[in-house]
């Protein structure tokens, strides 16, 4: 795994990654809300959507509207296995690891910070 800022550097350079923006109404969910409650969200999506070894629908779990954490996971190539695989070298068939959930959530964190 990357570092971070070199991750999302790369994931800038993309325009179908680049183009997504977190809407007014995110901004606001994001303040009324505090970035630990975003984080402790983020855990929770990342753990029940994409750290399983196989996912049913596995390209289409992850909504790209509604909620901060949605918006950031294809923005960072964080929204299904695949792209966890082409993007981040974080292979399928297997269950994530922790460090391996950590280091998702702190990519979604970042972008989210970033773009807030």
């Amino acid at each position: 795994m990357e570092n971070i800022d070199n991750v999302l550097n790369k994931l800038s350079k993309s325009k179908f990654r680049n183009g997504f923006r977190l809407t007014d109404k995110d901004k606001d969910y994001i303040k009324n809300k505090g970035m630990t409650k975003i984080k402790e969200h983020a855990y929770d999506f990342i753990n029940q959507r994409l750290a399983p070894a196989y996912i049913k629908n596995d390209g289409k779990q992850t909504p790209v509207k509604g909620h901060p954490v949605f918006i950031a996971q294809p923005a960072t190539a964080t929204c299904c296995r695949s792209c966890l695989y082409k993007w981040h070298h974080i292979s399928k068939g297997r269950c994530l690891a922790k460090k391996e959930i950590d280091y998702v959530v702190s990519l979604i964190i970042e972008w989210i910070n970033i773009h807030k």
